[in-house]
């Protein structure tokens, strides 16, 4: 079991897409099944097996994102560690070759949303920068090379 930390928004979000997958989702489907078996002979309808494949995919999303939820806790702000960078933590960095400031937030993977300045703590950067401290240099892996980072600020 792999226990996840969200934020509380970032959790209810998850449970009303788990939510509307289940009810919505499920509707729309047995809809789009009923409607493909008026069709006609099920063993040349092609419609139909479209549909029964379509509710099999749907069905393993609700399952993943029913072990997600089950799997994931709310981490209660007040008690992040300011003094290392963790999940959740807000960390302004420097890059050492651009001197470009960049403020970002560490979140779950399904939070992640860089236009919001969220980054997944299973990104390259967000795995570099944990358990850094204010002041401390990072260098870090990625696709374009390694990137050199000094940990301006960390808040929640």
């Amino acid at each position: 079991m792999a226990v996840n930390y969200y934020t509380k928004e970032g959790l209810d979000k998850l449970k009303a897409e788990l939510n509307e997958l289940k009810t919505k989702g499920r509707a729309d489907m047995a809809k789009q099944i009923a409607e493909a078996r008026d069709k006609g002979d099920l063993s040349e309808n092609a419609e139909y097996d479209a549909a029964k494949e379509a509710q099999g995919l749907l069905e393993l999303k609700i399952s993943k994102l029913e072990t997600v939820v089950g799997d994931a806790r709310v981490i209660d702000e007040s008690t992040i560690d300011t003094s290392k960078v963790s999940i959740l933590s807000t960390v302004k960095i420097k890059n050492k070759k651009t001197k470009m400031e960049v403020k970002y937030q560490l979140v779950a993977e399904e939070e992640a949303d860089l236009k919001n300045g969220k980054i997944s703590v299973q990104s390259p950067i967000g795995k570099g920068l944990l358990g850094k401290k204010k002041g401390e240099k990072a260098v870090i892996k990625v696709p374009a090379g390694d990137m050199e980072f000094e940990i301006l600020d960390i808040t929640v």
